[in-house]
């Protein structure tokens, strides 16, 4: 198994040749982002194919009913179809519904999936259905179908508390698992201010921990590439000071040094 690492376009400017021969340079091989306008769209699918980068495609439900956010998955997996993408990552639903509205968007969702060929991962996201741990083991020991990009820093923070305590549900969330996002939550936020920092070394660590419950399970199964997005974002997701809104770090340098750490680990713990 080898690890592909993705980078993502939210909070990094306009796409240009210049920023995809930095993502290529740095290692990257695909980049995560949602479907272009259309009066954008050739312009990207040009600079994917000058790089011969893979896409992710993100697309989010919308609507103020189960069945509004089933239509608006079908629509937006449509139009995600234009990039040719490895996969979708979706922000499915509303945290708001019930168990049996979960349960039948989920089951939908799962036979727009079939029909289109393409996989969708459904992305462990506040405001979205899948907001917590305990949902989201309920879904998955209903739909075994049901597949996860990883996105625990989410988790934490809804919590206010790491994961470790929860460790049968990551354990089935890490046999779901189809993509990473390797952002660090902490108690308090979705997002610590700089994974560098000695004061978040807890949350680093212990955000590895449930990363490598991933890969074990993927190199188990016997899946051939492993995906990882290093997904931290700009303000207000990104601290800032106060009275300037001046972010306390910088972007590029802080996604670029997570997807490095995480290279150097995968190569450790799994063989090719």
């Amino acid at each position: 198994m080898k690890l592909e690492l993705v980078r993502h376009l939210w909070g990094a400017g306009e796409p240009s040749a210049a920023s995809f021969i930095q993502f290529s340079e740095f290692g990257y091989s695909a980049v995560e982002t949602g479907v272009p306008a259309a009066e954008d769209l050739m312009r990207f699918k040009q600079l994917v194919k000058e790089r011969n980068f893979g896409v992710i495609a993100m697309v989010f439900t919308a609507g103020s009913s189960v069945a509004d956010h089933v239509r608006s998955l079908e629509i937006e997996v449509e139009r995600a179809q234009q990039l040719a993408p490895r996969f979708v990552n979706a922000h499915s639903g509303r945290d708001s519904w019930s168990p049996a509205e979960a349960k039948h968007y989920f089951a939908e969702a799962l036979e727009i999936e079939r029909r289109s060929g393409l996989t969708i991962a459904h992305e462990t996201h506040r405001g979205r259905v899948l907001f917590n741990p305990w949902i989201t083991r309920d879904l998955l020991l209903s739909l075994p179908e049901l597949k996860l990009t990883c996105d625990y820093s989410h988790w934490v923070c809804v919590a206010e508390r790491l994961l470790d305590a929860e460790t049968d549900i990551l354990e089935l969330c890490a046999q779901r698992a189809h993509h990473i996002h390797a952002r660090v939550g902490h108690e308090q936020g979705p997002q610590v201010a700089d994974p560098r920092a000695p004061e978040y070394q807890r949350h680093l660590r212990a955000h590895e921990r449930y990363w490598d419950m991933i890969w074990a399970s993927q190199a188990t199964r016997g899946v051939s590439v492993s995906t990882l997005t290093p997904e931290f974002g700009p303000p207000p997701y990104m601290p800032t000071l106060p009275f300037s809104n001046v972010p306390v770090t910088d972007l590029k340098t802080i996604c670029d040094w997570q997807a490095d750490r995480q290279r150097t680990r995968f190569s450790e713990r799994i063989q090719p």
